[in-house]
């Protein structure tokens, strides 16, 4: 049977009749032979269904096929070696700076009493400050897989038109640097028409509901047909009522293809840009946890970007010299085998630390004042709660 004259007779403006079920299958298979019995109504077409296409062997239907990026050659790399300035004017808290820090925080906090901020006295402040190592990578990942859309007579740039790209051959427009971004892109060339996997090429497919009879049991009466001693006048003494899924019609149109039979297979191009980072905290190890670290907020004092940066030499600091070199090839090493490096940078950060010793009522105690903003971190505050209860 042609396929075409089927789908126009399914698709003419007909009174809505129930559908034999093995009717529906007959026709399935007379519209869709290449399709074994076993398959039935699949959810993702077969593979004998896509075409071979040079170059994206391997891609199907079922998920997305990696694709490995170019080789990554370190020799081919701008070598452009950072050295950072040895010395920066880095200004001490003052007294002063330190008690309106405390007194600021004891009255954020709630029953915090201010007494201890505005009473103490200062025994010493300890400078403890810290260099923060930070580096990006920005990095392409492609792959492949084949999806499908309606067709409705648009057009299909099919292999008629000359051979597919390679998927690293594509060209694509590089979004804002450092952010991550996805686009899904077809492959020129790889088009085709093929009939709906999900509905057999027919537009419709069978009500589960009903099982393509169009109706249902009736649940006024269970399927009985009659109420105690009375006929069910739902079901007109039946059992059986026009099933409200399909409206009694016994298939509901295709979602896949939108009722049109028919598909334009493609392979689509998966881009994935993503921003890689790491980060590394030298402190004086004075206890302070690197979750709070990451609250402070530093002063940069070096910025090193390139589409490859090399680790940083002879910074004052050596663990950031280490951190730099380690944290570089470990990128190298890791990123490179499944993307390609766009873009790298690398900062370095200067975070102002302060311990600060006071005595209070007799008593010894201290806190620290963290980063540019000297925010305070006291978990020994002498007075915490300042509640009176009646």
């Amino acid at each position: 049977m042609d396929r075409q004259p089927l789908l126009r007779n399914l698709e003419a403006d007909q009174p809505c009749q129930p559908l034999d079920p093995k009717l529906l299958a007959v026709a399935a298979a007379q519209a869709y032979p290449e399709a074994s019995g076993a398959e039935g109504f699949a959810s993702a077409p077969s593979v004998h269904l896509l075409d071979n296409v040079t170059g994206y062997e391997g891609t199907t239907a079922d998920g997305e096929r990696f694709v490995p990026p170019p080789v990554f050659s370190e020799a081919a790399a701008r070598r452009d070696e950072p050295h950072p300035q040895r010395a920066w004017s880095i200004p001490s808290i003052t007294e002063e700076t330190a008690r309106e820090a405390f007194i600021q925080y004891a009255s954020s906090a709630c029953c915090y009493s201010s007494k201890p901020a505005k009473e103490m006295v200062f025994l010493d402040l300890k400078p403890c400050n810290a260099f923060r190592y930070r580096l990006e990578s920005f990095t392409e990942s492609r792959s492949t897989e084949w999806t499908s859309m309606p067709y409705k007579g648009q057009f299909v740039d099919s292999c008629t038109y000359g051979p597919a790209p390679l998927p690293w051959e594509i060209l694509m427009e590089i979004p804002q640097m450092f952010q991550d971004d996805i686009k899904n892109v077809p492959v020129p060339h790889t088009s085709s028409i093929k009939g709906c996997h999900a509905c057999m090429a027919m537009g419709k497919v069978a009500c589960t509901k009903c099982t393509a009879t169009g109706r249902v049991r009736c649940h006024i009466c269970s399927g009985r047909g009659y109420i105690l001693d009375d006929r069910c006048h739902p079901c007109h003494g039946t059992g059986l009522r026009g099933c409200t899924s399909c409206s009694g019609c016994g298939t509901k149109p295709c979602e896949t293809c939108e009722q049109s039979g028919q598909l334009m297979m493609y392979i689509q191009l998966t881009v994935k840009w993503k921003n890689n980072v790491n980060e590394y905290v030298a402190d004086r190890h004075i206890g302070l946890s690197l979750e709070l670290y990451k609250k402070m907020t530093g002063q940069n004092i070096f910025t090193d970007e390139q589409p490859m940066v090399w680790p940083i030499l002879a910074f004052p600091e050596i663990q950031i010299s280490q951190a730099s070199h380690k944290i570089i090839q470990e990128h190298r090493q890791q990123l490179t085998r499944t993307s390609l490096i766009i873009q790298q940078r690398q900062t370095i950060e200067f975070i102002p630390v302060t311990q600060v010793y006071y005595e209070w009522k007799g008593k010894e105690y201290h806190y620290f004042t963290c980063g540019i903003d000297n925010n305070v971190h006291a978990p020994d505050y002498p007075a915490k709660c300042c509640c009176t209860i009646l």
